[in-house]
């Protein structure tokens, strides 16, 4: 089964945080927006981590990122007034917007999605 991956469930399996495991169990096959790998991978940075071959590794493991398109764009936009009260960013819109593109589950660690009522099956890692 196809999942995707906010930035935060990925951070999460590679910083061995809580939750983080359940996101290695579904690496082979998931696919992350090329936005949150963009968060990714500043992140990463952001804590000293050497991200040289970084995506290569990913893709080894068997996930795929996906190009950020112009009707994921438009559907992220919209999914702005529903979202805007929570304080949902771009990437986080651009995971939801891919989550509905390919009708996938979401993972992420971010607790202000629950209960958001997006159309999709969002899950939780923790």
């Amino acid at each position: 089964m196809t999942v995707v991956l906010d930035a935060s469930a990925l951070l999460a399996w590679l910083h061995g945080e809580v939750g983080g495991d359940s996101v290695g169990t579904v690496l082979n096959g998931a696919v992350m927006s090329a936005v949150n790998w963009s968060e990714v991978v500043q992140k990463s940075l952001h804590k000293g981590a050497n991200v040289e071959g970084m995506l290569g590794d990913m893709v080894e493991m068997g996930l795929t990122v996906a190009p950020f398109t112009a009707s994921q764009a438009d559907r992220a936009a919209m999914l702005w007034q529903q979202t805007q009260a929570r304080g949902l960013s771009l990437g986080d819109r651009a995971c939801l917007a891919l989550g509905l593109e390919l009708a996938a589950p979401v993972l992420t660690a971010d607790r202000s999605w629950i209960g958001l009522d997006a159309g999709l099956d969002i899950r939780l890692i923790r």
